[in-house]
């Protein structure tokens, strides 16, 4: 369990940093680009090579494979819901804001996003725990978790907010979210193997679908044309950590 402590304390440090970068200096859209590409490269490969495989080797494809679907469409339903709450509209939602004007609000519909696509990712890597430790999972998640704290603690600085009052919210996201790696510990290490490799699955299901609706368009938006090259440089350096 101290295990996944450290773990979590790690993974969500880098919101706290990124906050309070944020709250004091505006990046360049091509800086958050980058490491946004990076981290999808990372979390692919992660995914690939340790948090899925785990799940095929213990359950199968049929089981595993379904759990998938499940764990993307369940991202999905969420994350719509969440669209239509915070920006009135069904779609895509609003979350770019590096290096344009600030909407009003778009600071908080930010922190939203990133505890809906952080809660999936650190449960994950609790759950990746019961095995072995994921050092490639860890990186991957530490370096989607630092730009996108970063641009919502700018946008929130925009909208007025005060910088304690912006370090202070990103520091209560990054508490939840290390709790998140530790509940995912806790919760995967009683179950048997076929029920651990659905939640293995349903979890890698809802990352993917996370990287695949808010991480990767982002990193194009913003970070070419040095995206593609962030990517394969963070699908490299986490498979060498998963081998």
């Amino acid at each position: 369990m101290l295990t996944a402590i450290l773990f979590g304390l790690a993974a969500s440090s880098a919101l706290v940093i990124g906050a309070i970068i944020g709250s004091y200096w505006d990046p360049p859209r091509e800086v958050t680009g980058v490491l946004l590409a990076f981290a999808s490269g990372a979390l692919i490969s992660a995914l690939a090579f340790e948090l899925f495989e785990d799940a095929y080797a213990l359950g199968g494809a049929t089981r595993s494979g379904l759990a998938l679907l499940a764990g993307a469409a369940a991202f999905v339903a969420a994350d719509t819901a969440l669209d239509r709450y915070v920006t009135g509209q069904a779609g895509p939602d609003e979350r770019e804001v590096a290096g344009g004007g600030a909407r009003n609000g778009v600071g908080w519909a930010l922190l939203a996003a990133v505890t809906l696509d952080g809660v999936p990712e650190n449960l994950a890597l609790g759950v990746s725990l019961v095995d072995d430790a994921s050092l490639a999972l860890l990186v991957a998640i530490f370096f989607s978790n630092l730009p996108e704290s970063l641009v919502g603690a700018v946008a929130m600085r925009r909208e007025g907010r005060q910088v304690k009052t912006v370090t202070g919210t990103w520091i209560a996201c990054a508490v939840l979210l290390a709790v998140a790696v530790v509940a995912g510990r806790a919760l995967a290490e009683p179950l048997s193997d076929e029920v651990l490799a659905v939640a293995l699955g349903f979890a890698g299901g809802a990352v993917l679908a996370s990287l695949a609706d808010t991480l990767m368009p982002e990193a194009f938006e913003q970070g070419r044309p040095f995206n593609a090259f962030a990517t394969a440089a963070g699908f490299f350096l986490s498979f060498i950590l998963a081998a």
